[in-house]
């Protein structure tokens, strides 16, 4: 399985992007798929997942309400949309697949096989 991300880039604070990462190689629409974040100096942090149906989705709190996870099965792909971006949303995002957890699960790193190249948001103040 092959993923790439893009859509990252510099926005002011308030802005908006979106987020897509396209999967290869793989049958996405039996993966779960998620998207991780790591800003400089700091660990990974979990930020969305979604499940293989579309039916379930997760969220850290930092992004509830802010961030939107959404897939589409046809395009292989899967975005984030995200709104009202702040400053501390400034990382480098990574989009993440695995057929090895579920649920809550969905939140740990080291449950996901499959990892993008990653792609810079900054959001200026």
């Amino acid at each position: 399985v092959q993923l790439v991300e893009s859509g990252g880039g510099l926005v002011q604070a308030g802005g908006s992007l979106r987020l897509s990462c396209v999967s290869s190689g793989g049958v996405f629409s039996s993966d779960n798929m998620g998207w991780f974040r790591q800003a400089p100096g700091k660990e990974r942090e979990f930020v969305a997942a979604i499940n293989w149906s579309g039916s379930s989705t997760y969220y850290a709190d930092s992004v509830k309400g802010r961030f939107i996870i959404a897939r589409d099965d046809a395009k292989n792909t899967v975005y984030l949309h995200m709104d009202s971006l702040k400053p501390e949303d400034t990382a480098v995002y990574y989009c993440a697949a695995t057929r090895r957890a579920y649920m809550d699960l969905l939140r740990a790193a080291n449950r996901y096989d499959y990892w993008g190249q990653g792609t810079q948001v900054t959001v200026s103040s």
